[in-house]
C-alpha cells in the first residue's frame, strides 16, 4: 500500500508539472508579439497568424489524440507530445524566421493538444476519483501560476541580454546562441531544454494503467453524428469557440495595445499586464468556486461576462493613468488603469470555460466523451480571433480591431439566458432544499 500511495503521489506531481510546462509554453506569445512584429517587420494581421498556427493544432489533433490514447495508452502519447514540442521549440530557436515560426508553433500545438487530452484521465487514476475535483482545481491554479511566471522569465532574460549582462551560467550559455538583435528568442531555447527534460523524465517514470471511463472515451462515428443533430451541441461548440477566441484575442494583443496607444514598454509594463491577466485568472478560479457553491452557474456566468464587458470598455477607452492611490497605499504608486483593467479581464474570464463546458455536458444525456471531443475542438477559436483582430487593426487601428471581442463576449453572455441543463450545479441552497424535502 505504501509503495502504491507513493507512486500515485509522484504521478500526481508529474501531472502538475506537465500542466505547468503546458502553460509556460502556451501563453507566452502575448508578451512576445511587439518583439516579433519589430524583428520580422510584420503587419498586425501576419502577427495574428502566430497564435493561429498554434491553436489550429487543437482542431486538427484533439479527437485523433483520444484515439491514439485508446490504441497505445498514455505513456507513448505523452512522450511523443513532448518530442514534438521539443522539435518545434528547437527549430524555432535555431532558425528564428517567420515561416519557421508558423511551422514550429503548429508542431508545438500538436504536442500540447495531445497532452491536454491525455493528462486528465491520468490525474483521475493517480490521485483517486474521490480527489479528482480537488486535484483538478489545483492543476488549474498551477496552470495559471506558470502563465504568470513565463512573462517574468521573458523580461529577465531579455533585459539581461540587451544590457550584455551575464549574471549566471544559463544567461551566459543562451547569449552565445541567440541573435543579438532578437534576444526574445532566448525563451525558445528555454522551452527546448524544458521539453527535452520532460521527455527524459517520462521515459524514466512508470505510469499507472488508466481505464478510461465512458465519458472519457472518444466514441464512435455514429455517436458523433447523433450529437451533431442536437442544436445545443453546435451552440455550445460556438460558446467554447467564443471563449478561447476571447481569451487569446485579448491576451495576445495586450502588450502591443499598451505600446501603441500608451507608449508602455513591452518588456516591463506589457509583460506585467499579460502576466497579470493569467495571474488574475488563477485568482478568479478560486473565487469562482465559491460563487458556484452559492449561485446557479448561469447567473455566475452572466455576472462575470457582464463585468468583463465593462472591464474591456475601460481597458480600450480609459486613460493610461487615472489617479494616484491615497498615501495609505504607497506600494502601488501610480494606478495605471489600462494596464490593470486588461489584467482584470483574466479574473472575469476565469469561470467562463468551466461553466460553459459543464453546462454543455449537462445538456445532453449520452455520448459525453464524444461531446467533450467536439467541445475541445472549439479551441480553434484561439486560432481565428487573433488574426481577425490583427487584420481589422491594420485597416482601422488595433483599438477598433479589439472591438470584435464584444461580439464573442456577447455570445457568452447569451448562454446564461438560453442554456437549459438537465442537471443544475449543486449549491448550498439547493442542498438545503433537498434535505428539507
Amino acid at each position: 500500500m505504501g509503495n502504491s500511495s507513493k507512486r500515485n503521489f509522484l504521478i500526481v506531481g508529474l501531472v502538475f508539472l506537465i500542466f505547468f510546462v503546458i502553460s509556460l509554453i502556451t501563453n507566452i506569445l502575448g508578451p512576445l508579439v511587439p518583439d516579433i512584429i519589430d524583428s520580422f517587420k510584420l503587419s498586425l494581421a501576419l502577427a495574428g497568424f502566430l497564435p493561429t498556427s498554434f491553436f489550429i493544432a487543437y482542431g486538427v489533433m484533439s479527437i485523433p489524440a483520444g484515439m491514439l490514447i485508446e490504441r497505445f495508452n498514455e505513456k507513448p502519447v505523452l512522450v511523443a507530445s513532448f518530442v514534438l514540442a521539443f522539435l518545434g521549440s528547437a527549430l524555432f530557436a535555431s532558425k528564428p524566421v517567420y515561416s519557421i515560426a508558423l511551422f514550429s508553433l503548429f508542431t508545438i500545438g500538436i504536442g500540447v493538444a495531445m497532452l491536454q487530452v491525455a493528462i486528465n484521465p491520468l490525474l483521475r487514476v493517480a490521485g483517486g476519483e474521490e480527489n479528482f475535483a480537488f486535484y483538478g482545481v489545483m492543476a488549474q491554479l498551477i496552470f495559471g501560476l506558470a502563465s504568470f511566471i513565463s512573462p517574468k522569465i521573458y523580461s529577465y532574460l531579455v533585459l539581461h541580454l540587451k544590457a550584455g549582462d551575464q549574471p549566471n551560467a544559463v544567461v551566459s550559455a543562451i547569449a552565445r546562441v541567440v541573435p543579438a538583435s532578437m534576444p526574445w528568442v532566448s525563451l525558445y531555447w528555454v522551452f527546448t531544454a524544458v521539453t527535452l527534460s520532460m521527455v527524459v523524465i517520462l521515459l524514466l517514470v512508470k505510469l499507472p494503467k488508466v481505464e478510461l471511463k465512458e465519458d472519457e472515451k472518444v466514441g464512435t462515428l455514429a455517436a458523433h453524428k447523433s450529437l451533431l443533430k442536437n442544436k445545443f451541441v453546435a451552440l455550445f461548440f460556438i460558446g467554447i469557440f467564443c471563449y478561447v477566441g476571447t481569451e487569446q484575442g485579448v491576451a495576445n494583443w495586450i502588450s502591443q495595445f499598451l505600446k501603441t496607444y500608451h507608449g508602455l514598454d513591452p518588456l516591463t509594463e506589457g509583460a506585467s499586464a499579460v502576466g497579470g491577466f493569467w495571474g488574475w485568472m488563477t485568482v478568479g478560479c478560486a473565487v469562482g468556486l465559491v460563487f458556484l457553491k452559492l449561485f446557479d452557474s448561469r447567473k455566475v456566468l452572466i455576472g462575470f461576462v457582464a463585468a468583463a464587458l465593462i472591464t474591456l470598455t475601460v481597458a480600450l477607452f480609459g486613460p493610461a493613468k487615472l489617479a494616484t492611490f491615497p498615501m495609505w497605499l504607497p506600494l502601488f504608486g501610480k494606478f495605471q488603469v489600462v494596464l490593470y483593467t486588461f489584467s482584470l479581464m483574466g479574473f472575469f474570464a476565469s469561470v467562463m470555460w468551466p461553466i460553459v463546458f459543464s453546462l454543455a455536458l449537462n445538456s445532453v444525456d449520452r455520448h459525453h466523451g464524444s461531446f467533450s471531443g467536439i467541445l475541445v475542438t472549439g479551441i480553434v477559436g484561439g486560432a481565428v480571433l487573433p488574426p481577425v483582430v490583427g487584420k481589422l487593426g491594420d485597416l482601422f487601428g488595433l483599438k477598433a480591431g479589439l472591438l470584435v471581442i464584444y461580439l464573442t463576449l456577447g455570445y457568452l453572455l447569451s448562454i446564461g439566458f438560453w442554456a437549459r441543463p438537465l442537471i443544475a450545479n449543486a449549491t448550498i441552497g439547493s442542498k438545503k432544499k433537498k434535505e428539507a424535502a
